[in-house]
């Protein structure tokens, strides 16, 4: 009996060693980064990965922008990518953002959104806004400028208040 039982539990131990001893996968599958590269999925295809930068000038100064991982942020970067620049021309509103129609509309992730100086909305599926001051509303996040935190530092890249023609690029 302590035979069987001995050879059992031998028996038991050597059907796991196998699966205990293969290599780890150093497999990235099914995320996506904010570098440009390739990801494997999760049936062992690599893909390109989106690079989630924006540049965004106004008046000959460039700057960037981080954007979220959403479908409206990938919308937008393949919109650009498939027809090249955006121009949008953009007016204060209430104190607090610029705001402009994109000429279309892009997938909408609205949620309940606090922003602050140097967020990126999406409104109205349609309507590119930055903020240099903060408004709590149901948008949809885009993304943010690099580096701002504070209205002056908004308001500056932007070239202060008044009307702007705002042109959105992929960076090279």
């Amino acid at each position: 009996m302590n035979r069987l039982f001995l050879s059992l539990a031998l028996l038991s131990c050597l059907s796991l060693v196998p699966a205990s001893c293969e290599p780890a996968s150093s497999s990235t599958a099914g995320t996506a980064g904010s570098e440009q590269g390739s990801v494997t999925d999760d049936e062992g295809n690599e893909e390109e990965n989106m690079s989630y930068k924006l540049n965004i000038t106004v008046e000959s100064r460039t700057f960037t922008a981080t954007l979220v991982e959403n479908s409206s942020a990938e919308a937008l970067l393949e919109k650009l990518a498939a027809t090249g620049p955006i121009s949008i021309v953009m007016s204060d509103y209430g104190d607090m953002e610029k705001v402009g129609s994109l000429g279309f509309s892009l997938p909408r992730n609205d949620a309940q959104t606090t922003t602050g100086p140097g967020d990126i909305i999406l409104y109205l599926g349609s309507n590119f806004v930055i903020y240099y001051d903060s408004n709590s509303w149901n948008f949809t996040k885009l993304g943010h400028v690099d580096g701002v935190s504070t209205r002056a530092e908004m308001l500056e890249l932007l070239g202060g208040k008044g009307s702007k023609t705002v042109e959105l690029s992929l960076p090279e």
